[in-house]
């Protein structure tokens, strides 16, 4: 697959990831099960993946790097939030 292509794919599955987290954190917010410990993880996490991200480009890494790296720290989050 071409380079760009793959990228497209990949920014694509991190669109659909990320309005999986977004959905699920508002529902526990919308119930009344959000805690504030999350609330300020959705912030501070957002800082270290933005700052991961700046220093991946940095040192020369790809922007389909940067997707990755992204798409990891998502998937995580699902993984965690849909834990009983």
């Amino acid at each position: 697959m071409l380079p760009w292509m793959q990228l497209t794919f990949n920014t694509t599955l991190l669109m659909m990831e990320s309005q999986s987290v977004i959905w699920t954190r508002l529902s526990q917010i919308a119930l009344g099960r959000g805690t504030p410990a999350e609330s300020m993880l959705m912030v501070t996490e957002k800082m270290a993946a933005f700052s991961e991200a700046m220093l991946t480009l940095a040192a020369g890494g790809s922007p389909q790097k940067v997707v990755r790296g992204y798409r990891r720290h998502v998937r995580a989050n699902v993984r965690r939030l849909r834990k009983p």
